[in-house]
């Protein structure tokens, strides 16, 4: 499985009432849980800055993430950002054998 980080910002018309966020987050896992089978909620956060929200979740490939994310915008009338994540310590067994780079490539000349 593949772990997804997604940033999403509802658009002003998503929402009628701060009161119907719970309503529409609902709805939306509902469709995620029917549509994409796989996916797997990981967390889910109210963030400060240009996003409203950050979503950790993991899904068997790109092609699951990029429907979850459609499913997010045409729900929420969104904008969603969708990165690709490798946990820590995958990360480190990953490169721990690469090569170093070559003296040419790191010098600032």
């Amino acid at each position: 499985m593949a772990t997804f980080i997604m940033l999403t910002r509802l658009s002003h018309q998503a929402l009628r009432s701060p009161s119907s966020l719970e309503s529409l987050s609902h709805e939306v896992m509902e469709r995620i849980r029917a549509d994409c089978k796989g996916v797997a909620w990981k967390a889910s956060y109210v963030v400060l800055g240009p996003a409203d929200y950050l979503d950790i979740f993991t899904a068997p490939d790109i092609e699951m993430a990029t429907k979850v994310a459609t499913i997010i915008r045409t729900f929420g009338h969104a904008t969603t950002e969708v990165w690709g994540a490798t946990e820590w310590e995958k990360f480190t067994e990953l490169v721990r054998y690469l090569p170093p780079a070559p003296v040419a490539a790191i010098s600032p000349n």
